[in-house]
């Protein structure tokens, strides 16, 4: 029954997803990339939220609440904050100039070398990092829930390898050959699955908690286990207060503003209503992704306290116990929909990189819109490939889950400094954009190498070494600024792709999305 409701519910959205594409011109640069221009709100946010949760969050974010409790939400709330942030500040300009991809704003903003970094830094990330391990970690989450080793009659190194390239084959398919409004759509279903499933969780865990009443269930939990319900994280707390104001923001501010394959779904918005209306959305259900991603880990340290040999077996542990026999094919479907998600997601931008800012500018000065869309999407085969052979082998590296976050800042910081800088100043030149993006990335990386070695815990918290490191970059450029500045002011042209009249509500909705966020921390501090 439950391989049945998996495979049923697979097959639905992707039947969903080639009906509502087929009148896309997929030939085209904006209809590939972009869908078309033409994603609404509710297709944005439902993209949103499967392009950020995956298993690796879901399990590891439960994880790290099962151990220190609901301090680690900060990784949920605090990015409503920072697409507000975006949607009132940072998408105007993006959707005035008409870009595809954030690098192109720097082309325009800077030069094409500044362009050519920040690409290279984007695809480097995802490579090397992000793809292998959304695949590894998928691939390891649906060999336990349906126990593939068993059934398959092979090793759990067999099991891993064959579910490796099951999600990405299947995820390429959508990525590559359907273009960012495939993408979309699929995201848009399974996002509805997904806050159904994940909230069914919590939902059955608290129910057997309160034996058979939910309301029991939650005054037990916090009655009992008063200590993970303080949101206030002390300074060896993986997520201490203090981070809060510093390197925390910067973090959901790069991911939620510039992140290619997170922005990406708003630049593909009708007109900057939709994309605005999108993101505040999405900011909404951000600000109640605790529920999903927080409290499953509490709920299992009150079932489980000392019988789990890691905190990561917290999550499939109680989903184990607690979902009923029915509802495991389901779910495994929509926990399979979020690994496809994050994969092809950020498969779509490396193709959308790749296309727009590499191959035209320095394959292919003359290719046209056909051409440009084919090398991308072999592009994105060979990553596709690629990523399907390194990410097994992950099973090896034990540590990398440990420093994925602080591994990002390599090009988070660099990126976003100079992001910042070309968008609240008009003379700085090229040349600074450049020294910050090869300085941050290899100060950051000589942090991160003396952090793991010989000056072991010496460092300040990585999220305050981002944010001394991003004052350090904005520092810099303002000085060559100041001393070589550029001749001419620079002036955003708009492009007038699309009607960039602002929502009228959108001020008013971010100020209250603000509020409950500040809310949050105040009524558990």
């Amino acid at each position: 029954m439950g391989i049945i409701s998996f495979v049923g519910f697979t097959l639905l959205v992707a039947i969903v997803s080639y009906i509502a594409t087929r009148k896309t011109d997929e030939t085209s640069s904006d209809g590939y990339f972009l869908g078309g221009r033409s994603l609404t709100a509710t297709v944005i946010a439902g993209s949103l939220l499967l392009t950020n949760l995956s298993t690796e969050q879901i399990v590891g974010l439960n994880g790290q609440a099962f151990t220190e409790g609901i301090l680690v939400m900060a990784w949920e709330t605090l990015a409503a904050i920072a697409m507000v942030i975006t949607a009132v500040f940072l998408l105007p300009k993006y959707l005035k100039g008409g870009i595809t991809t954030v690098p192109q704003f720097l082309e325009q903003r800077y030069n094409t070398t500044t362009k050519a970094l920040t690409s290279g830094l984007f695809l480097t990330g995802y490579v090397v990092v992000f793809l292998p391990v959304v695949l590894y970690t998928g691939s390891l989450a649906i060999t336990t829930m349906f126990d593939v080793p068993t059934i398959l009659g092979v090793s759990k190194t067999a099991s891993i390898w064959i579910c490796v390239f099951g999600i990405g084959i299947i995820g390429a398919i959508y990525a590559i050959f359907g273009g960012l409004k495939a993408v979309a759509v699929s995201d848009t279903i399974n996002a509805v699955g997904l806050l159904v499933g994940g909230i069914m969780i919590p939902v059955f865990g608290l129910i057997e908690i309160g034996e058979g009443s939910v309301f029991d269930g939650i005054s037990t939990l916090i009655t009992t286990n008063p200590d993970k319900f303080k949101v206030i994280g002390n300074k060896d707390a993986s997520v201490p207060f203090a981070t809060i104001f510093t390197g925390m923001m910067l973090v959901q501010l790069f991911y939620w503003g510039t992140n290619q394959a997170i922005i990406q779904r708003a630049l593909g918005a009708k007109n900057l209503k939709e994309g605005q209306k999108g993101l505040l959305l999405g900011s909404f259900i951000k600000i109640l992704g605790p529920i999903i991603v927080v409290l499953p880990g509490i709920i299992a340290f009150h079932l489980f306290e000392g019988e789990l040999a890691t905190a990561d077996e917290a999550y499939p542990k109680l989903v184990s116990k607690v979902l009923p026999l029915s509802l495991v094919g389901f779910f495994a479907a929509v926990l399979f929909g979020a690994i496809l998600s994050s994969f092809n997601s950020a498969l779509n931008s490396s193709v959308t990189l790749f296309g727009i800012d590499i191959y035209k500018e320095y394959f292919n000065k003359e290719a046209n819109e056909k051409q440009i869309v084919k090398a991308g999407k072999s592009f994105g085969i060979l990553l596709a490939v690629l990523a399907m052979f390194v990410a097994p082998f992950l099973a090896q590296a034990g540590s990398i889950f440990e420093y994925l976050q602080q591994v990002n800042g390599c090009y988070s910081i660099p990126i976003l400094s100079i992001i910042v800088v070309g968008y609240l100043t008009k003379k700085v030149p090229a040349i600074a954009a450049n020294v910050a993006i090869v300085l941050g990335a290899l100060l950051y990386i000589t942090f991160i190498i003396l952090n793991s070695t010989i000056m072991k815990d010496d460092f300040p918290h990585f999220l305050h070494v981002m944010a001394i490191l991003f004052i350090l970059n904005v520092i810099i450029m303002l000085i060559i600024g100041k001393l070589y500045p550029r001749e001419e002011a620079y002036k955003q042209e708009y492009t007038k792709e699309v009607d960039i009249t602002p929502w009228r509500y959108t001020k008013i909705v971010g100020v209250i999305v603000c509020l409950i966020v500040i809310s949050t921390y105040i009524y558990f501090r």
